[in-house]
């Protein structure tokens, strides 16, 4: 066979390379944007809030003071509270955590889960947490 012959075929060989590429892209973006989300993605659907429910915001005091859901307790995450927090928690309760945005809310879950608590729930940012509790936004 000469080499004339091949030409056609490595050009249409260095047409479909590139396309073959495009899955690996698409699932390397996919892997890039998973490892910026939360650990623990939120919860979506309403909750229902019992004696032992404990709601965490796990947000800075200045981020707590601007608003918060009623009845909240604040462990700042990013002070590093949630660990020192976790060993004075009672590992037999509910808890809902939430923060601003769904990521420190996931860390905290996970934390929490690694600790063994076996009833914690991500509501990611404060608004769906108030929505998810039905218990409203209040600030000091």
């Amino acid at each position: 066979m000469s080499r004339t012959a091949l030409r056609p075929r490595h050009a249409l060989h260095a047409a479909i390379r590139p396309l073959s590429a495009i899955p690996l892209a698409a699932a390397a973006l996919a892997l890039g944007l998973t490892a910026c989300s939360p650990t623990s993605a939120p919860s979506t659907s309403p909750v229902e809030l019992g004696a032992d429910t404990v709601l965490l915001d796990v947000r800075t005091a200045q981020e707590f003071a601007a608003g918060h859901v009623e009845g909240a307790r604040l462990i700042d995450f990013a002070g590093g509270k949630v660990q020192d927090a976790i060993p004075a928690l009672d590992p037999d309760a509910d808890y809902l955590v939430y923060c601003r945005s769904g990521n420190r809310s996931g860390q905290a879950v996970a934390l929490m889960e690694q600790a063994g608590f076996t009833s914690v729930t991500n509501l990611g940012s404060v608004e769906q947490a108030s929505a998810a509790t039905g218990l409203p936004i209040v600030a000091e």
